[in-house]
């Protein structure tokens, strides 16, 4: 099964946070796992203000914690962005409502601690 990890998740994910429960950590390591562009994106947003610490930069965020981890990016296309403009407003941060929309059109469940991602037709494991 596809699965889309929100960002909070994969950086939760490759830091070996106790956030992750093993019931969790287990859904991610036994599925098939996207991380979207967009979660690149908001990653080099947030380290980029300081944010978020990173030891690794970008490229080797990507390449070590995403390609060694078998996790398969998920660009933004049209479709995406046609179901963030239909989306109601019950959430307002553009990079989670663009993962709301990315995991509607996807039709995959997305994996993530945010409880405002059950407000929107979309599956939320956690």
């Amino acid at each position: 099964m596809k699965q889309l990890l929100d960002t909070q998740i994969f950086i939760w994910f490759v830091i070996g946070s106790s956030r992750i429960t093993p019931s969790i950590r287990a859904q991610i390591e036994n599925h098939e796992n996207l991380l979207s562009i967009v979660s690149i994106w908001e990653i080099a947003i947030k380290s980029s203000i300081g944010k978020l610490n990173l030891e690794l930069s970008i490229d080797d965020l990507v390449e070590q914690q995403v390609i060694n981890n078998g996790i398969e990016l998920l660009n933004v296309m049209v479709p995406h962005l046609s179901i963030v403009a239909t989306l109601p407003l019950h959430h307002r941060d553009p990079f989670d409502r663009l993962l709301i929309a990315q995991a509607i059109a996807e039709q995959i469940p997305i994996v993530g601690a945010d409880q405002m991602f059950d407000s929107y037709d979309v599956e939320r494991l956690w």
